[in-house]
């Protein structure tokens, strides 16, 4: 009988064995990839030009150095800015940065505060989209009709919130896309950038300031982005004061099912035809079809009536600043209890806040005689 050879070693044995081997190559073949990648190429004295927006964080550069060729790894390259900690040294402008530059070198050249022309801007809380793109023509920057055009209907999905702003098909009846997201903050914009990093520029900051803590604080309510900012838009134009919370508890109890009041009633947003009136419709929805009443189309003029129809129109009527947006998102709680369901403010700007129409009728006298005493004493 022939003995066993102990030392022949199995197909299976063998195919481990060529498996294992073919691992180690590709992880040392990927390790020097990366290694070379880290450390830059032959340099042939090429340049790319690079255009990095404003408020652009580290993937999105990560991906616009891959895409103009500069680097193989964007996952790499922010692991390493991480890493060097030097993630808030990266600037925004237009860079030249040499092909086969190594990461630290690129990163020098990123860091580095671009002498550009700029013009400093500011926004106030409540701008309307249609204020401030006329703010960015008046400053020779784009037109107004570029900028909307732009911030309605390119695509921004690089931002997060963007994928909670309804689509054109899912709010047909909604005015203008980005009222709401454009952030009213001061900022700075490079002179002949594109209008699209002008947009980016708000939605960046827009990105930046609504938190995941808040995201999941949404979700626990059971309201929408689209809801919260919709209704700190109405409390921004209301109040925009010390009374936010409470006029915010006013409009949330009548969102309710069942509520006394099941319209918001806002003069904000309503039938109301006259100049001197903070109307949504009638100051700049208006405007921006034609000059006439009847050349709002008639589904956003029925939409934006907030006497016409229920719950919240489809869209906001104003940019919120932060302090709006939080009292959207956390209304009073004893007026929410209380169930205050109207409010009237004198010229003086005390506000006045009843549950009942009788209430409400008897705070609007007293708004009305303090009106009157200051008119009188005039």
């Amino acid at each position: 009988m022939a003995k066993h050879d102990k030392t022949k070693k199995s197909p299976v044995t063998k195919i481990l064995a060529i498996v294992l081997l073919l691992l180690l190559v590709a992880a040392a073949f990927v390790g020097f990839s990366v290694k070379k990648d880290i450390d830059g190429g032959k340099k042939t004295g090429e340049t790319v030009t690079l255009e990095v927006a404003q408020g652009s964080g580290t993937i999105k550069i990560a991906n616009q150095l891959k895409e103009n060729g500069l680097i193989r790894y964007p996952h790499i390259f922010r692991w390493y800015v991480g890493n060097q900690n030097k993630a808030g040294n990266l600037q925004y402008g237009t860079f030249e940065i040499e092909v086969g530059a190594s990461y630290s070198e690129i990163i020098d050249v990123l860091s580095k505060t671009v002498a550009a022309s700029s013009v400093r801007l500011t926004f106030p809380e409540g701008s309307t989209a249609q204020n401030i793109a006329a703010k960015m023509e008046e400053a020779g920057l784009c037109t107004a009709q570029e900028f909307l055009d732009a911030a309605c209907n390119e695509d921004f999905s690089q931002f997060k919130f963007w994928q909670y702003v309804p689509t054109n098909e899912q709010a047909p009846d909604r005015f203008l896309k980005c009222e709401g997201y454009l952030f009213p903050d001061t900022y700075d914009f490079l002179e002949k950038d594109t209008v699209y990093n002008y947009v980016a520029t708000f939605y960046a900051q827009f990105d930046k300031m609504i938190t995941d803590e808040m995201y999941a604080e949404m979700e626990e309510k059971g309201m929408t982005l689209n809801e919260v900012i919709t209704l700190a838009s109405f409390v921004q134009e209301e109040a925009g004061n010390e009374n936010d919370a409470k006029v915010a508890a006013v409009f949330y109890n009548r969102l309710q099912p069942g509520a006394l009041v099941s319209r918001l009633e806002s003069n904000a947003s309503s039938y109301i035809q006259n100049d001197a009136d903070n109307n949504y419709l009638w100051n700049w929805v208006r405007h921006y079809y034609g000059e006439k009443w009847e050349d709002i189309p008639a589904n956003i003029r029925k939409a934006y009536d907030t006497y016409a129809v229920a719950g919240l129109t489809p869209g906001a009527i104003s940019n919120p600043g932060m302090d709006a947006i939080k009292a959207a998102l956390n209304p009073d709680p004893e007026y929410v209890a209380d169930k205050y369901y109207f409010f009237v403010t004198d010229n003086a700007g005390t506000y006045y806040y009843g549950h009942t129409a009788a209430e409400h009728s008897a705070n609007c006298n007293k708004a009305w005689a303090v009106n009157k005493q200051q008119t009188a004493g005039k």
